[in-house]
């Protein structure tokens, strides 16, 4: 295995065990508190699409414009093509696997009969398998790439990793204590919560061992990773944000979280 691969192994197990590691401590939210405050609820729902919107544009679409221009490819096209076929990507998942959100009574996908305790943490699990890719897919950039512009990706990577990482901490309590209320014991609540999340680095670092093979298709993949989050913020954290009387609270969440997830960036990247 050849240095650059190891080194970027290295990065992405460091930024994705950081994303998780935040997932399991918010996770252990449930053995202080039995139930959610539907105001907090809303703000980080708000904070974690502000984060998500801001890392496709500043993480994964301008990279990936950047590097189709480097390989003499029109920007768009890969841009374009990728995030399409990263929406529908996650429209298929969400469509075909059971899975059941906190505030809902009926499952989507499938019919299935598991029980509603793996149908909550389904859902979660299912949305943290593009972040786990992007923050993998820009380390491996960054091993790949050589001078200023290799250390460019390396900063959108940890900045990235830093963005993610903050909104998986709410995350971490939106499963564990939902299950909690469902009748889970709290140590079992915390178990699945902080599972949820470990998708994150087994394809962080899965992207990051195929990268040799992948790496011309790289803009599209840093594309494909930026349609799945917007689909996820589109899809169930912007309008879960505005449920209910508090819907200035999600508004202001989401600008919370944007402009922290751009100040990263930019100041990292």
């Amino acid at each position: 295995m050849t240095d650059t691969i190891l080194q970027a192994l290295s990065w992405a197990a460091l930024g994705c065990g950081f994303t998780w590691l935040m997932t399991t401590a918010g996770s252990a939210v449930v053995f202080f508190f039995r139930s959610e405050r539907k105001l907090m609820h809303h703000i980080f729902l708000g904070f974690a699409a502000g984060v998500m919107v801001a890392a496709s544009v500043w993480s994964l679409l301008n990279p990936a414009i950047e590097q189709a221009a480097e390989q003499g490819v029109p920007g768009w096209l890969p841009a374009a093509g990728g995030f399409l076929l990263g929406v529908a990507f996650l429209m298929a998942l969400d469509t075909i696997l059971p899975h059941l959100h906190a505030d809902a009574d009926e499952p989507e996908g499938v019919h299935t009969s598991w029980k509603r305790t793996t149908l909550l943490v389904a859902a979660v699990t299912l949305h943290n398998i593009p972040e786990g890719m992007s923050v993998g897919l820009l380390f491996a950039m960054a091993a790949q790439t050589a001078g200023a512009a290799g250390e460019a990706y390396l900063g959108m990577a940890f900045a990235l990793a830093i963005g993610i990482g903050l909104q998986n901490f709410p995350e971490g309590a939106a499963i564990s204590l939902p299950l909690a209320r469902e009748g889970m014991s709290r140590r079992r609540a915390f178990a699945a919560g902080s599972l949820s999340g470990i998708v994150e680095p087994i394809f962080g670092v899965a992207v990051v061992l195929v990268s040799g093979w992948i790496s011309p298709f790289m803009p599209w993949l840093l594309s494909f990773a930026a349609g799945a989050m917007i689909y996820v913020v589109v899809e169930e954290l912007i309008p879960e944000a505005h449920l209910g009387e508090h819907s200035n609270v999600g508004t202001l969440g989401f600008i919370a979280g944007f402009v922290v997830m751009m100040v990263l960036d930019v100041a990292l990247g």
